[in-house]
């Protein structure tokens, strides 16, 4: 009778492991935001898979494996260049502006050669979501070696977050976890609307073929 139990006994504890691998904490959202500011945070993540995913019923791990990044890549871009800006710009008027002063602000940028300045999105460095940021970090290294670059420079930047390492088995970006969906989904923003709010003022080299 004792192996029949050990082994039930067995069986029950690994039953309970592998559940725990699934459940992801929701304490830092909840520590850092209201419920109002959570919801639109939600939102964002919806309004991300919402464009980024041609299968409206693949989930966003499955629909960013099947994106063609080196292809994005080798045009200097990422899975961004799938949301309409235009969408964004309305986007944004869905969520609260508390929300969306804790996670960004305009700054003054000026573009070359023709020296225009204008204002182009950047990061909040002292806000609710740079906190957030900073308590995922002290359970995921990788997180908090993206909160410390953002804080150091107050911007986005489209190499803090390699697509490789995405994709990459036992990746510190676990597509499955609601927290980095949403980082995710925030960075993508953010490197969309770095890329085309300002774009006319851009200067493009185009190659030359002699």
């Amino acid at each position: 009778m004792k192996k029949p139990f050990s082994s039930i006994l067995i069986f029950l504890l690994l039953l309970i492991l592998s559940s725990c691998k699934t459940n992801y904490s929701t304490s830092e959202l909840k520590s850092n935001f209201t419920n109002d500011q959570i919801s639109d945070l939600n939102k964002i993540v919806e309004f991300f898979k919402e464009n980024v995913c041609t299968d409206k019923n693949a989930d966003l791990k499955t629909c960013y494996k099947q994106a063609n990044h080196d292809s994005l890549q080798a045009n200097g871009t990422g899975i961004w260049t799938k949301i309409d800006f235009k969408d964004q710009r309305k986007f944004y008027e869905q969520i609260s502006q508390s929300t969306f002063n804790e996670i960004w602000m305009y700054c003054e940028s000026t573009y070359y050669p023709s020296e225009i300045k204008s204002k182009n999105i950047c990061a909040v460095a002292t806000g609710k979501y740079q906190k957030y940021l900073s308590d995922l970090g002290k359970t995921n290294p990788r997180i908090a070696k993206y909160a410390d670059r953002i804080e150091a420079s107050g911007d986005f930047n489209g190499f803090d977050i390699q697509y490789h390492e995405i994709l990459k088995t036992n990746s510190d970006f676990d597509l499955n976890d609601p927290n980095i969906q949403l980082i995710l989904a925030v960075h993508c923003l953010s490197m969309n609307d770095r890329e085309k709010r300002n774009s006319h003022l851009i200067e493009r080299k185009e190659p030359k073929f002699e």
